[in-house]
């Protein structure tokens, strides 16, 4: 079970309690614009059932982790990583925030409590992220992080019959430390 706290967030394991709000957020167009095209109920219910499931780093599977405010515990979104190379002990992170909290830098904290935890907990080496070109909000949040631009993907991604560009973000372990 994972519980991190901020000063104003508690990043916590899913529970089943959170359907409601996992749908919301998964199921919101203005959250999913620059991510993925909606998917039926029936497929989100499925990703969540899974996501419940104890989780493990080796596992190659996503943690995913629900933020909430430290004192009402309101829902603010999601976020976590999947551990995407081994060798090289890299991760991969991705945070949604629900429409009403966007603009309240709830998700550079919540991303700065993960990479800390995942650096403490699994050493982590280095953490990467991909954001759509148009999507600013997310790539002004990785370098609030300290994420660096690595580079440009195009046409990395479709949503529908988008083909979208990407841009890679990466952070070094010792680009924190230093």
């Amino acid at each position: 079970m994972v519980e991190l706290y901020t000063d104003r967030l508690v990043i916590r394991t899913i529970k089943k309690e959170d359907w409601a709000n996992v749908f919301a957020i998964n199921s919101d167009p203005s959250v999913l614009k620059y991510i993925r095209e909606f998917t039926s109920e029936e497929d989100i219910k499925t990703t969540f059932e899974q996501r419940l499931l104890p989780w493990d780093f080796q596992s190659g599977k996503w943690l995913t982790l629900v933020i909430e405010t430290v004192d009402t515990h309101e829902f603010v979104g999601l976020t976590g990583f999947i551990r995407d190379c081994e060798i090289m002990n890299r991760a991969e992170v991705g945070y949604l925030i629900t429409p009403s909290k966007q603009g309240f830098g709830y998700g550079t904290e919540s991303l700065k409590a993960v990479i800390d935890w995942g650096i403490f907990q699994f050493n982590i080496e280095k953490f990467i992220g991909h954001c759509a070109v148009k999507n600013n909000a997310s790539a002004q949040v990785m370098r609030k992080c300290g994420f660096i631009e690595e580079g440009l993907l195009r046409e990395n991604h479709r949503i529908g019959d988008v083909k979208i560009d990407e841009h890679v973000f990466g952070l070094l372990q010792s680009d924190i430390r230093s």
